[in-house]
């Protein structure tokens, strides 16, 4: 059977087949994938006549972690709009910047008025609280009308000049995810993973559809238990764990990651930043029957874009420069170019990937100046500069990446390589000596402008018994004095985003007020 061309025939092919097992558990409601089709069907219905009889195109989704999220991702879907992820926890001028940008039609909601302000018609949905038959059948309902090229989502990320870029993802690109990784993580009923992303973070379409497209459960944590991993996998019996790294640091910091603690799982995986190989080693003894995989890909490349499976027995498991477990393998459906500095190809540089995962181009035509290569980056050394933008073109990730031993490994991004009076340094090898300190957990180093102008290196460490002197001097054991940071700040907990992962942009204000 060859795999659906669009989104939403993934989740309705298990609805067919799974009709009566649990596909979604949210808090105290669980809906079979029957019951969640209908929803999802209903809602299309109302849709499809909440712009004044005409049908949106594309629909904000300002919603929290609610059955009316995940049904109506679906129902978006499933009436052949754009599902924009929109969180009710962000500034409202940086939703209404964004509403602007997608040119958005519809706020879809499940809180009645959270769309104020944003001048859009608002549907808010909620669904009865107790998931019972409602009368009658579900409306039919064309056939969805999406097209392999028509847009399914827009995940909007952080920009360089302050305002978010919208990443448009084709049906084909997901399509062409699922394909390659829907089949990896032996998912089928009774099988329960985790859906620890915000919607606004494209984590979470791996966690809707890699579940659905097998006949698993997904089940959401509320954000309040993410901050307990232990716990909450326990409590909810999961099976299927898939989260950001900085959660490893939460339960270390509980004490929580006692040998054999996590015994329902079966599957680890982890994303979104590196995995320092000391924190998957914690990880991996607490739960000894999971296996541990690495995803790694920016989200112009839907979602991942390659995987690393770490050997069971952690003996076996590689050393890297910067004490993070490899990048692994690029999908085989995927092209990619490691380039240098001068635009050769090298076994070190920057990543460059394309193929059917690889994003149309930002929502803005503007943004794609600088991101991609011409098709022949090797005979041109030519940066695309505009005009028409083709799938032959190479999208560059801004990630420097080394290939040793057949593995990628990630080195850090292309703006963390820095120069301190002429030395080169890479910030990553300094923070992984930090990170192997007695009672580190975990350590982020920046290049900031001293004040004379010229840039010194700050470091910030969270974790226990952690004294700046002490740190000073085990760095100056190992590393030149030009390596070396102009101060070490000790910090209770390092700041996040969001989406969990470390935010250094915050880091660096903090930094900054404390000099």
């Amino acid at each position: 059977m060859s795999d659906p061309q669009s989104v939403y025939a993934w989740f309705a092919r298990s609805a067919a087949e799974f009709t009566d097992h649990a596909a979604l558990e949210v808090g105290d409601e669980r809906l079979t994938y029957g019951e969640l089709r209908d929803l999802a069907e209903r809602l299309a219905a109302r849709l499809a006549t909440a712009c004044a009889g005409t049908p949106p195109r594309r629909v904000g989704l300002l919603t929290g972690r609610s059955v009316t999220a995940y049904a109506g991702y679906l129902a978006v879907l499933r009436a052949g709009a754009t599902v924009v992820p929109l969180n009710p926890e962000h500034p409202h001028s940086r939703t209404a910047g964004i509403a602007e940008a997608a040119g958005l039609d519809l706020i879809l909601t499940d809180t009645p008025g959270a769309g104020d302000g944003l001048g859009l018609p608002e549907l808010a949905w909620q669904p009865l609280e107790s998931v019972e038959p409602t009368d009658g059948p579900a409306p039919e309902l064309p056939q969805p009308e999406a097209a392999p090229d028509d847009i399914a989502y827009i995940i909007f990320t952080s920009g360089s000049t302050g305002a978010p870029k919208g990443v448009p993802i084709l049906h084909r690109n997901l399509s062409a995810y699922l394909g390659h990784v829907a089949s990896r993580y032996e998912i089928g009923p009774g099988s329960r993973l985790s859906g620890t992303f915000d919607l606004t973070f494209d984590g979470s379409v791996h966690d809707l559809f890699v579940t659905w497209a097998a006949g698993g459960t997904l089940v959401v944590p509320m954000r309040s238990q993410l901050l307990s991993p232990v716990k909450t996998i326990n409590s909810l019996r999961l099976t299927h764990w898939f989260s950001v790294p900085s959660l490893i640091s939460f339960a270390s910091r509980l004490g929580t990651l006692a040998p054999g603690s996590m015994p329902t799982l079966r599957w680890s995986v982890f994303g979104g930043e590196p995995l320092t190989l000391a924190a998957a080693r914690e990880w991996q003894a607490a739960a000894p029957g999971s296996v541990l995989e690495v995803l790694y890909g920016p989200t112009e490349l839907t979602i991942s874009c390659t995987a690393y499976r770490l050997p069971p027995d952690p003996a076996q498991w590689p050393d890297t420069p910067n004490g993070t477990a490899p990048i692994g393998s690029c999908y085989p459906t995927l092209d990619f170019l490691l380039l240098d500095e001068d635009g050769r190809q090298a076994d070190s540089g920057e990543l460059c990937v394309r193929g059917p995962q690889r994003f149309p181009g930002y929502v803005d035509a503007a943004n794609n100046a600088g991101r991609f290569l011409r098709p022949d980056p090797l005979a041109t050394q030519a940066t695309y500069g505009g005009g028409e933008l083709t799938d032959q073109h190479w999208y560059r990730t801004g990630d420097r990446v080394a290939l040793r031993d057949g593995r990628l490994i990630h080195l850090g991004r292309t703006d963390q390589q820095v120069k301190i009076r002429g030395h080169r340094i890479e910030l990553g090898e300094i923070e992984a000596m930090l990170r192997e300190q007695a009672g580190v957990r975990d350590a982020i180093v920046l290049a900031m402008p001293a004040a004379d102008g010229e840039p010194e290196l700050r470091a910030a460490v969270s974790g226990t018994g952690c004294v700046s002197e002490r740190l000073y001097s085990a760095l100056g054991d190992r590393l030149p004095p030009y390596m070396l940071p102009r101060r070490i700040s000790v910090l209770d907990q390092l700041p996040l985003n969001p989406n969990g992962k470390i935010d250094r942009r915050a880091l660096l204000t903090e930094l900054d007020r404390s000099r």
